[in-house]
């Protein structure tokens, strides 16, 4: 028999409730926790191999809905935050496939998101890593964040096109190995 605090629990259960009620959900939150919550839960049911194709397309519009929800208005966001979409985004193009509609997954929109977000060139970046121990912090900083934007590359690459984007970041994916 069900009772009131099994009800209660299945309601706080996020991970059981279906896409329209996480969605609104996600448009009414004003908590960051609330968002992130949204943000895995989404992403999880994106990777579930048992949903259909479009299904897990709206999972992940979703995750992204709420990661880029959790930023104030005008506020930058964080590598972490950039670092999560990027992957993600990558994921779909491979596992899902690239689509024309949605920008997020068109390859080289990803690629040009991912230069967009880098402050140093390859050969800058390559430059301050060679004596990375003596650096300031922050540029330290800098550098593993570099690194954290470029982790999705190497799966991305064959995705995209030859052309401008992709020269741009191929040098990425062997300057970031030198990255600390």
């Amino acid at each position: 028999m069900s009772t009131d605090s099994d009800q209660r629990e299945q309601d706080r259960d996020l991970s059981a409730w279906p896409i329209e009620r996480l969605q609104a959900f996600a448009a009414d939150a004003q908590d960051r926790s609330q968002l992130e919550s949204v943000r895995v839960v989404a992403q999880q049911h994106t990777y579930d191999s048992d949903q259909p194709r479009e299904a897990r397309r709206h999972w992940a519009e979703l995750s992204l809905l709420a990661s880029r929800s959790m930023r104030g208005a005008g506020a930058e966001r964080s590598a972490r935050e950039l670092h999560q979409e990027f992957m993600l985004r990558t994921w779909v193009i491979e596992h899902l496939g690239p689509e024309d509609v949605n920008p997020d997954w068109i390859p080289e929109t990803l690629g040009d998101d991912t230069l967009a977000a880098l402050a140093f060139s390859p050969s800058d970046a390559a430059a301050l890593a060679s004596n990375w121990r003596e650096l300031p912090i922050e540029q330290i900083r800098e550098l593993r964040r570099h690194k954290n934007l470029t982790a999705h590359l190497e799966r991305l690459i064959g995705h995209l096109q030859p052309g401008p984007t992709r020269d741009r970041l191929l040098p990425w994916i062997e300057t970031r190995q030198l990255l600390p």
